[in-house]
């Protein structure tokens, strides 16, 4: 059975003396009531018989064909209780059996007392006592045909025609051994003798013929014919009629099961075959869990896990979608991922593009603006070369934002990071610069000073690049032993491939992060410091302001970062970069640029003085 998949619930072995024993039985009944099975296997004679009617009331019956089942009528012809079927050994026809069994009477067998007692309870019949063959108020022609099936069956049951098969065997032993004897005779021995056990034993063993009813006999044991068997149902409609019906058969020659199923008389209520399942079989998308104490069989169905799927039916394990796929809701098939991005064709890319390219466009304006105007007073107050490089690289910080949009590649990647801190470098170190320079113009007040001399080589300048060769070192570092790649992350979109840069060495990339920092807080220190300087030529308050914006977005971006997913993570990091380029381009150039176009009589050495004074 469990080679073949079958589940058995429990086993037991009765005597037939267990009826002698009360308490046992008891135990038996209550165990198989509380059985969810509803078939049952019973193998037994027909003394077990009268056990079982007392323990499956209500269950279908599955027995062999050694049970006599009008003995206990009672118990398997209850109509919607039990339906019991039998397997039956399969025997060929005996031809002239049935026209006997018609023929036969108590008058051609007086001494068959078991057939006078047959024809009198079945014709009401009684016996002379001075005359045994005469036989009063029967019918002449009274024939045991006339019995309804249920109470006698005219083909031959298997009990008999293995009677049937021994006596052949029987004769054709004793056949044989005459034979030999009548050869020996014949050969000069005149001496008769009586067949011996023995010699009938041992030529039982070895003997093979086939029967008048054209079935194969042998009787050795290891050349056993496999047995055939025909599946009977017994049918009880209307209640009291007791039909066997044949209703399949079983080859064991090709293992092979025939069964009809629209013959079977189920139950009076139902058409359809019972179950017999201790638990209803897990359908796609679930596993099976065994439960505690209880038979194999015996299960709970549990959904798969996120990302787990189950395609078939009673599945013990689920199975994990490749890292490529998804799996769908129904957790019965695994979903190619779609390739997600920043794309620049979606709402965010665009919006993100726009802002980049519009920053852009004004930070070259504003360029513009100054290079026209190089030769006013505010211009030339403020350090033009200075200001060039901070415009020039607000510029390229807006356009290096681009680098995160689109599909990464490992080009991109590389890019992307190295190319923001080296130029955000630049742009912080030229903002230190020109507030350097801020404070040694307001500090050479007399001639002969050191920091006259500062100003005029030109020291500040050298910020720039001092700086910028640091970061550029980091970053040759970063990408030496541990560079950013194209890497894929599947746990954040369900459904979706998400497609991105990883930082490769997270220490590396929070050095730059760091350092770049670190140049921030240093320029917003010593603008800060140099606030309240006179205002004729300061811009440190908006230098001040500047940084201020470009440390609170950086700062903020930080938890923002981590917390994001996908490419929305890369949204922030590429909005963090839009926006401090905003601040450092609206605090120090659009005021600058508003006195250029708008209010040009302030922009003079006279203007200054009198909004001084």
């Amino acid at each position: 059975m469990a080679k073949n998949r079958v589940c058995v619930d429990f086993e037991l072995v009765l005597t037939n003396d267990i009826l002698l024993h009360k308490t046992k039985l008891k135990t038996v009944n209550n165990q198989v009531s509380k059985s969810s099975a509803n078939v049952f296997i019973i193998h037994g004679d027909n003394e077990l018989l009268l056990v079982v009617q007392v323990t499956v009331k209500g269950k279908i019956c599955i027995m062999n064909s050694q049970w006599d089942l009008t003995m206990s009528r009672d118990c398997f012809l209850l109509g919607s209780s039990q339906v019991p079927l039998m397997f039956s050994y399969h025997h060929p026809d005996v031809s002239g059996f049935t026209d006997f069994v018609k023929a036969v009477n108590p008058s051609k067998y007086p001494e068959d007392t078991f057939l006078a007692e047959v024809w009198f309870l079945s014709f009401n019949c009684s016996d002379s006592e001075s005359d045994c063959g005469t036989w009063k108020n029967c019918a002449y022609d009274a024939s045991l045909d006339w019995l309804p099936r249920h109470v006698l069956d005219m083909a031959l049951s298997v009990d008999s025609y293995n009677i049937y098969k021994a006596m052949y065997t029987v004769a054709h032993a004793l056949h044989e051994i005459i034979l030999h004897q009548a050869e020996v005779q014949n050969m000069g021995n005149k001496k008769e003798t009586v067949p011996t056990l023995a010699q009938l034993h041992a030529l039982l063993k070895d003997i093979q013929f086939h029967n008048p009813a054209g079935d194969q006999v042998i009787w050795d044991e290891t050349r056993k014919l496999e047995a055939a068997y025909d599946i009977v149902n017994i049918w009880n409609f209307p209640q009291g009629l007791h039909l066997e019906v044949k209703v399949g058969t079983f080859s064991p020659y090709a293992h092979q099961l025939s069964l009809s199923e629209e013959m079977i008389q189920w139950t009076i209520a139902s058409t359809e075959p019972p179950r017999s399942v201790c638990s209803i079989s897990c359908g796609p998308g679930f596993r099976k869990a065994p439960q505690e104490g209880k038979a194999v069989c015996c299960f709970d169905c549990i959904p798969c896990s996120e990302n787990q799927v189950a395609n078939g039916t009673d599945m013990e394990q689920c199975v994990k979608c490749p890292d490529h796929q998804y799996a769908n809701p129904q957790r019965n098939q695994c979903l190619l991922r779609a390739a997600s991005f920043l794309a620049y064709g979606e709402p965010l890319g665009m919006a993100l593009v726009s802002m980049a390219l519009g920053l852009s466009t004004i930070t070259a304006v504003v360029l513009g603006v100054f290079v026209k105007h190089h030769n006013t007073p505010i211009v030339k107050a403020n350090n033009q070369a200075l200001s060039y490089i901070l415009l020039i690289s607000l510029s390229f910080c807006s356009l290096c934002s681009l680098l995160f949009i689109g599909r990464p590649n490992s080009v991109t990647c590389i890019l992307q990071q190295t190319t923001f801190g080296v130029i955000f470098t630049v742009a912080v170190s030229a903002v230190l610069a020109k507030t350097v320079t801020v404070i040694l113009a307001f500090n050479v007040t007399s001639p002969g000073r050191r920091m006259r001399w500062l100003l005029v080589s030109g020291a500040p300048k050298f910020i720039i690049p001092i700086c910028t060769l640091i970061q550029v070192t980091l970053c040759g570092i970063w990408l030496g032993t541990s560079p950013p790649f194209i890497d894929t992350d599947t746990h954040s979109e369900h459904g979706h491939l998400i497609i991105l840069c990883n930082k490769g060495s997270l220490t590396a990339f929070y050095c730059v992060l760091g350092y770049l920092g670190s140049l921030a807080l240093a320029s917003f220190t010593v603008a800060f410091l140099a606030r309240n300087l006179p205002d004729t030529f300061n811009e440190a308050k908006f230098l001040t302001f500047s940084m201020l914006v470009f440390c609170s977005v950086w700062l903020t971006f930080l938890p923002v970062y981590h917390s994001a997913k996908g490419k929305v993570m890369v949204a922030v990091e590429v909005f963090s970069i839009l926006a401090s380029s905003t601040g450092l381009l609206g605090y120090i150039f659009i005021p600058k640029c508003y006195i250029i176009l708008i209010k040009p009589e302030r922009n003079c050495l006279h203007g200054f003085r009198e909004k001084r004074h």
